[in-house]
């Protein structure tokens, strides 16, 4: 019994290591995950400076932090990521790409050139492609973009009659 009283009589210095632990952290994530945790660690302070049992304290403090994760957190993101560029970037930016076949490409490799000027190791998932068939980027496979034909299928030719 005397380890509980003790505990609730120094819980004010664990709930202050604890909303300052959660506070460094929210610096390194910038996520307001911790933020919010912290918050809910102010609220058990709080209470414990209220004179509420430490059960109390630990409940009031995940339901504010709960609360505030799912109820706060969602709109402080959307705000915060409002004004980011939607324009993919990266290998994100390649996918759709036009380009046009340098050298042959087949299951195991070739080179393309894409739009935006870069040469490329390139395979495609099925066929043979020859030098200067256009190709659209599918997708990245490491350092190799896997492509396929974007040219429109060559209309079959009709059969020869034997008569005319």
């Amino acid at each position: 019994m005397e380890l509980i009283e003790t505990v609730e009589q120094w819980a004010w210095i664990g709930w202050l290591v604890l909303i300052l632990v959660f506070l460094v952290i929210e610096m390194l994530t910038l996520d307001f995950t911790f933020l919010m945790l912290s918050i809910g660690g102010l609220a058990g302070l709080i209470t414990d400076l209220l004179g509420a049992p430490i059960w109390l304290q630990v409940i009031i403090a995940a339901g504010v932090a709960a609360i505030l994760v799912l109820l706060l957190r969602p709109p402080l993101l959307r705000r915060l990521r409002r004004g980011e560029d939607p324009t993919p970037s990266n290998v994100d930016a390649l996918i759709g790409l036009r380009g046009t076949v340098v050298s042959s490409v087949g299951a195991h490799g070739g080179q393309v050139k894409l739009a935006n000027g870069d040469i490329w190791t390139a395979r495609t998932e099925s066929g043979d492609l020859d030098p200067g068939m256009p190709v659209r980027v599918s997708r990245i496979d490491g350092a190799t973009a896997v492509v396929r034909s974007d040219s429109p299928t060559p209309p079959t030719p009709a059969p020869e009659d034997p008569l005319v």
